[in-house]
């Protein structure tokens, strides 16, 4: 059984963030963040009575009842996966690619991690049979796994799982006893609300399903660290909320209090919030629309985006072109795109791809450019992707496509 190992190209300390959304802060949050700024304490690990609630308030409106108990906040997601993985122990599953910040934590504490491959129609959720296929190996093997890490609305793929799959592959993972983290970062991301149906596998599997959002997903800035863990309720859920918070503890991970502040208020989803979110999801979905057709027509393969901010591609079609400008792995592709893009293609090989693989996240925030004032007017433009900066970014991305496109046209042999 193979094991992933950090990789020989790019180093962890080189691993891409979350997808930015390229917008200016929404004034609301500067206001409520600048009122709490005279507050120079943290919060108490795990996060004050008053964010919590907040947060049981953001699941509620969910249909995910739970506790102001039953929740803790951290400065950010990764601190509270860290914790988990110490809390629960054991070997990791994840899909195969996922979320590039997954994997190491685990590394970090000396844990074997495993990806399991996903369906064809979606990333985020591996394929139920491969989980039950990999568990199996991992224990012949001696190993003990114990926690699947899974995204319904994935990072790196913006693709949403269907329910069906997510059922069976819930069910298997309940089979062999593992705990699951749902991370729903981008729940509130869909393109298409009314024509796609998330289900969170708390739903499905209340008693063995931890939840954890990053509120830079869709309510905060990626600069203002602030994440939200739901946990089971019983008597196995305190236990591990509890572990989790001896973790946070040791690490010192507290929220700030101004940014727990805004944290706070943007949970409680005002309008102001609402409203922000809606337009820039529109926003997203007409970027990244125009980008996958630009990617597609120039033969590159790409799921079409269903959520966040990103698209993966894969260039394999392309392959010629690469070659010819000696890019043969994922790391050169991402600098050879990156160059020519003039934006971050971190390479598949940063979320658990093969390096060979000629793969690449390309987020659409990238493509909202220019001045405060130019970047809010695509917001309310109703024809944002008409307007001069962004009308640019994409003709650049169209032109490097299409380039890579004639190029591997002409250098295919005769057939």
């Amino acid at each position: 059984m193979r094991r992933t190992a950090p990789q020989g190209h790019g180093p962890v300390r080189f691993g891409p963030p979350l997808p930015e959304d390229g917008l200016p802060v929404l004034p609301e949050l500067s206001a409520v963040l600048a009122a709490a700024a005279s507050r120079g304490a943290h919060e108490p690990v795990g996060g004050g009575r008053t964010l919590r609630e907040a947060a049981c308030g953001h699941w509620d409106r969910r249909g995910l009842h739970c506790d102001p108990d039953r929740v803790a906040a951290a400065p950010g997601s990764p601190a509270l996966l860290l914790a988990l993985t110490a809390a629960l122990g054991g070997d990791v599953l994840v899909p195969r690619p996922c979320a590039a910040w997954w994997a190491p934590y685990a590394r970090l504490l000396g844990r074997p991690v495993f990806h399991v491959p996903t369906p064809p129609e979606s990333g985020g959720v591996p394929d139920p049979y491969a989980l039950l296929e990999t568990v199996r190996r991992v224990r012949a093997e001696g190993g003990d796994p114990r926690l699947l890490v899974l995204s319904v609305a994935d990072d790196p793929t913006a693709t949403v799982a269907p329910p069906e799959l997510l059922h069976e592959t819930v069910e298997a993972a309940q089979g062999e006893g593992l705990h699951l983290v749902s991370d729903e970062t981008w729940r509130d991301t869909l393109h298409d609300p009314h024509d796609t149906v998330l289900l969170s596998p708390a739903e499905m599997l209340p008693e063995r399903v931890t939840v954890v959002t990053d509120l830079a997903g869709a309510l905060l800035p990626p600069g203002w660290p602030a994440a939200v863990a739901r946990f089971p309720a019983g008597e196995e859920g305190a236990g591990l909320h509890a572990r989790v918070l001896d973790v946070l503890t040791a690490l010192d991970a507290r929220v700030a209090a101004p940014i727990a502040a805004a944290a706070g208020y943007a949970l409680g989803e005002p309008e102001a919030v609402t409203t922000r979110v809606a337009a820039t999801v529109r926003l997203h979905a007409l970027l990244a629309a125009e980008a996958h057709a630009a990617v597609v027509a120039a033969g590159a393969l790409a799921r079409p985006p269903r959520s966040g901010r990103h698209l993966y591609v894969d260039l394999a079609p392309l392959r010629p072109a690469l070659t010819a400008h000696d890019v043969g792995d994922a790391q050169e592709l991402e600098d050879f795109l990156g160059a020519r893009l003039g934006m971050p293609a971190p390479g598949g090989h940063r979320f658990g791809d093969e390096l060979e693989a000629p793969r690449v996240r390309l987020a659409t925030g990238a493509l909202v450019a220019g001045s405060d004032t130019e970047r809010a007017k695509c917001l309310t433009s109703p024809t944002p992707l008409e307007l001069p900066q962004v009308h640019r970014a994409l003709s650049r991305l169209r032109s490097v496509f299409d380039d890579l496109r004639d190029e591997a046209r002409r250098w295919e042999p005769p057939r």
